[in-house]
């Protein structure tokens, strides 16, 4: 697979506390010099980064991150703006407490207020997999579906695992036609990039591919 199609299907991530606004920047640049899908970062720079990139990559951002319990009603205020600010895509987390308290109906209500503020934006749903339970998962992929929400996504990269191969099979099995994969955290090399996509994820959530990249380049130099 060609790492220019790879790179077409990433969010090229810095989400860590220390970022710094050089640092954001800077994804900001590798986003727009490899036309990545998108870059994700924190929501306190949304407004700076969509004024500094323009339209030349998309800025994604996350709601409810990393840990997901906030409530419903502050996830709907930091979607809304984090919109305002210029937000074309946003990565929101649920809360696992509800999903392991079977309390489905909550979690639904949730996604689908989010996913009627995004409206055409795109909304990814982080289901942290390695929390879950396998029933729990494909619980998840049903919920996800109903809701109208446009993905589904693996890891936050901070809940202790990321994405794996099995989940990805998982997903594409359970999920509805209407819904898109997002594999993220851990994926650290061409070959696994590649294996996630031929798996069925339609993005991957990473800032490793993009380094790679970026030393293949320096190398042909």
């Amino acid at each position: 697979m060609d790492i220019k199609e790879i790179l077409s299907k990433v969010d090229h991530t810095l989400l860590t506390p220390t970022a710094t606004w050089e640092e954001i920047r800077q994804i900001c640049d590798d986003g727009i010099k490899y036309h990545t899908a998108s870059v994700c970062i924190p929501p306190s720079f949304v407004k700076r980064a969509k004024e500094y990139a323009e339209d030349k990559v998309k800025i994604c951002t996350v709601i409810g991150f990393p840990n997901g319990y906030s409530t419903s009603l502050v996830k709907a205020y930091e979607t809304m703006a984090a919109l305002n600010d210029g937000a074309d895509e946003i990565d929101m987390v649920i809360n696992i407490g509800d999903l392991k308290d079977k309390r489905y109906d909550k979690i639904f209500t949730e996604i689908y207020l989010l996913k009627s503020i995004c409206k055409d934006r795109v909304l990814k749903v982080i289901v942290e997999t390695c929390m879950l339970e396998e029933d729990e998962k494909k619980v998840m992929c049903g919920i996800v579906t109903a809701s109208g929400a446009d993905y589904i996504k693996t890891s936050t990269g901070f809940g202790g695992g990321g994405a794996t191969f099995e989940d990805i099979v998982l997903f594409r099995k359970y999920v509805g036609e209407n819904v898109k994969i997002k594999a993220a955290g851990g994926i650290s090399s061409i070959a696994d990039a590649e294996r996630f996509i031929e798996l069925g994820a339609d993005r991957l959530g990473t800032s490793r591919i993009v380094k790679i990249a970026d030393k293949m380049e320096n190398k042909n130099k």
